[in-house]
């Protein structure tokens, strides 16, 4: 469906691509979150298949996953991002690997058959751009359909509890927006994010019902950030106390998977297997 929000996330994600891009390795929090995702994927893909990298954006994982040998089909909403994934595909020599890369909305994945793919991948927050909640589950349940009978589909969301804790320290000026606030914790939805973008933000428990509704069974959840809410003070620490921050990322590993790091962290996943 092409909605107001739709639109609001084309325009927001075609004027940042590079940003985004850039996103996932600019600083040691943001690749905490590509770091702990990376570690997951390896722990539950299979050892070879095809993937399909829904909402994959400039393609940053579908690239990871080349590399590693696995073939990935790319699929996203905005023509931008898959313009400049060719680019980087071709730059990082993985374009053998690539068995496709393809426009649309996950909440459409007609393109595919059932049971087409080995691993799915919704990576990085698509569902938090998808609304109403209807056309969420329409898009979980496209996931779904395409992903093979017991494989592994991960699906990562941006949080709300995360982005509540991070607001005093990153973004106090947003509950002087009173409505606007209410509506992030009471319903989830942001319609400021980055200044003129929607956002859903999920609680890990809201994350797990969507799912469950479909065919499948959760495998783990986790929060990928973990106790980093703070961006300045997360990237000093590991800049300041390279040993300490190793040894912190080792306690993160072991914790993310703790219900409140879950709902604690700015991003969390769902690791689930199709039924």
């Amino acid at each position: 469906m092409n909605n107001k929000e739709t639109e609001l996330t084309k325009k927001n994600y075609s004027a940042h691509v590079k940003e985004e891009w850039d996103r996932l390795v600019k600083d040691p929090l943001h690749r905490l979150e590509f770091s702990t995702t990376l570690s997951l994927l390896k722990e539950h893909l299979p050892e070879s298949g095809v993937i399909l990298d829904a909402g994959g954006g400039p393609g940053r994982y579908t690239i990871e996953l080349a590399k590693l040998d696995y073939e990935v089909v790319l699929f996203d909403l905005v023509a931008e991002n898959l313009e400049f994934a060719r680019q980087m595909i071709k730059e990082e020599r993985v374009s053998s690997k690539i068995k496709d890369i393809v426009q649309g909305s996950i909440t459409d994945l007609s393109e595919f058959a059932d049971n087409s793919f080995d691993a799915v991948l919704c990576l990085g927050g698509p569902l938090s751009h998808i609304y109403p909640e209807e056309e969420r589950q329409k898009a979980i349940s496209e996931l779904v359909r395409v992903t093979k009978t017991g494989a592994p589909l991960f699906a990562s969301v941006m949080s709300r509890y995360g982005v509540m804790l991070a607001t005093p320290s990153c973004v106090p000026h947003e509950v002087g927006f009173r409505d606007h606030y209410r509506n992030i914790v009471e319903n989830g939805d942001d319609y400021r994010w980055r200044g003129d973008g929607y956002c859903h933000f999920f609680t890990s428990d809201e994350l797990e019902r969507v799912f469950l509704k479909e065919s499948v069974e959760v495998v783990t959840k986790a929060g990928l950030e973990g106790l980093n809410v703070d961006e300045e003070v997360t990237n000093k620490f590991a800049d300041d106390f390279p040993e300490a921050w190793e040894n912190w990322l080792e306690i993160h590993r072991q914790i993310c998977t703790e219900p409140f790091v879950v709902d604690a962290s700015g991003h969390m996943m769902l690791i689930a297997r199709k039924r």
